[in-house]
């Protein structure tokens, strides 16, 4: 099998930070053709150095980085610097990066590389807001059939809601962007909290990356131990959710995940419950299904996979 040709599209964000050094990593199975900045865990403006600062640190300067868009498609933006830190990669201290941002808008670069590639060929893998997808897909409907399929991390049923009692962050910050992708037709495989709550380190797993003894695993573990504190003191738990990283871990090693296909809606206009991903899980309306949900995960093998990839950077 070639590699498969991806697209990330991000907020860095520590996880979001691994998921692009798994890809990295992981050159038999990810062809990465470029990775697009949209605003969410923080301002756009951090998210774009972010991901360079990433891409250097993975010793990939020559990987096309692109910014997106500033804000949600008619929303004021929410981030989530309580949980990342006011840069969106708080904990060791990151060298601003020096390798290039394209002068490409991301939402154009997702575009023509969707026209210029073989259809079905490109997958786009969302870790962020949906918003440069769902602008992508406005601007230029001729390309939505061409995608091989999305494979994002987003949305809850089981575990509900982390930014509001209903919701998840990345849905919530743009519903009407993820709305439009929900009802797009294109292939969705969804990593929802249920999924995504089972990723979670301990102090083993920390320590495996930060036994590495490379650049690379030394900023895991200390981006970890940042992230980590909050979730401890939210959730109660041993250790933090890797969220981000289970949309590549998918594309690499899919049998580490089961799930079910079933119809899933977006919330858009109630105050209360304004980005629920609405997940008919147990088949009760006639909605024809639209997205893979994810709800179990070998934690496991999700770990060991990504000690393996990282500690070859």
């Amino acid at each position: 099998m070639s590699p498969r040709k991806i697209i990330i599209d991000t907020d860095p964000g520590q996880d979001d930070a691994v998921a692009i050094l798994l890809a990295i990593a992981s050159p038999e199975e990810i062809d990465l053709l470029g990775v697009t900045a949209v605003a969410g865990n923080v301002p756009l403006p951090l998210t774009q150095k972010n991901t360079r600062i990433v891409c250097e640190l993975a010793g990939r300067p020559d990987i096309k980085v692109f910014e997106g868009c500033d804000a949600p498609l008619s929303r004021k933006l929410v981030t989530a610097e309580h949980v990342h830190g006011k840069t969106g990669l708080d904990g060791p201290v990151m060298p601003d990066p020096t390798m290039p941002l394209q002068d490409q808008h991301a939402v154009d670069f997702i575009i023509d590389t969707l026209r210029a590639e073989p259809a079905g060929t490109v997958t786009i893998c969302p870790i962020g807001p949906l918003t440069n997808v769902a602008a992508a897909f406005e601007k230029a409907p001729d390309i939505i059939e061409k995608v091989q399929e999305i494979v994002l991390m987003g949305g809850a049923y089981f575990e509900v809601g982390n930014i509001t009692p209903a919701a998840e962050f990345n849905i919530y910050v743009d519903p009407e962007a993820a709305a439009i992708v929900f009802k797009s037709g294109v292939p969705i495989t969804m990593m929802p909290l249920d999924v995504t709550h089972k990723a979670l380190t301990n102090k083993a797993r920390v320590d495996a990356f930060r036994n590495m003894g490379t650049k690379v695993g030394t900023m895991v573990a200390e981006w970890t131990d940042f992230f980590e504190r909050f979730d401890k003191e939210k959730y109660g738990s041993e250790g933090a959710p890797l969220h981000d990283p289970c949309t590549i871990a998918y594309l690499i090693k899919p049998e580490l995940f089961s799930g079910r296909h079933i119809n899933v809606e977006i919330e858009t206009t109630s105050d209360l419950t304004l980005g629920m991903t609405v997940a008919d899980w147990w088949r009760v309306t006639d909605r024809p299904a639209n997205a893979m949900f994810m709800k179990d995960i070998d934690t496991q093998g999700f770990f060991d996979l990504l000690t393996e990839r990282l500690a070859r950077l």
